[in-house]
């Protein structure tokens, strides 16, 4: 049976929903719009059938929790879609938030502000930082899960147009690009 192809964006707000929209354009997919939400909307259930009415893969949706810690209702869809059987998440894109709670989870790699793609995390501005992880109020999920790409990045609201609309949201397609490159769907 084949196996809708998914990549997951822990971001939902207003500016990550245009840069998404527009980044799943340039890449050849489709994004389910109706998944953007500060917090998410839709549940893991809705969001899934709406993944399996796409005409096309990849599928890219965004998952959001509003800063809430702990488990909250980005978490929740993203647990559903990862757990159901008739789709294959190839990748995460991990927007990187300030948490100050934050155990990070570990990433195959990051991209900066200004587009480049390095092994190491950066920060919610794009900027690279030493830690190596990443934070983020929709990520603890992921802790553990080995057989994801994740890929990180800065929050396409806070980088100072790095990720414009306008300039065709270069680094969430980077972000995109770089899920698909390093997935088995990518080679």
């Amino acid at each position: 049976m084949y196996k809708r192809k998914v990549i997951l964006v822990t971001d939902g707000d207003i500016a990550a929903k245009g840069a998404v929209e527009t980044a799943a354009s340039n890449i050849g997919g489709r994004c389910i719009s109706f998944s953007a939400g500060n917090p998410t909307i839709l549940t893991g259930y809705e969001i899934v059938e709406l993944i399996k009415a796409a005409k096309n893969d990849p599928v890219v949706v965004m998952v959001d929790d509003r800063g809430r810690k702990g488990r909250g209702a980005g978490e929740s869809a993203m647990e559903s879609i990862l757990n159901n059987e008739n789709i294959e998440v190839i990748g995460v894109v991990a927007v990187s938030s300030d948490g100050k709670d934050c155990n990070g989870i570990k990433l195959s790699c990051s991209i900066t502000r200004e587009g480049k793609v390095i092994e190491g995390s950066v920060d919610k501005n794009g900027v690279e930082t030493r830690s190596g992880k990443i934070c983020g109020d929709t990520l603890s999920i992921l802790r553990g899960r080995k057989d994801l790409v994740i890929v990180g990045m800065g929050d396409p609201g806070k980088m100072d147009f790095y990720d414009a609309v306008e300039k065709g949201a270069p680094i969430t397609t980077k972000a995109l690009e770089e899920v698909l490159k390093r997935s088995t769907v990518g080679n």
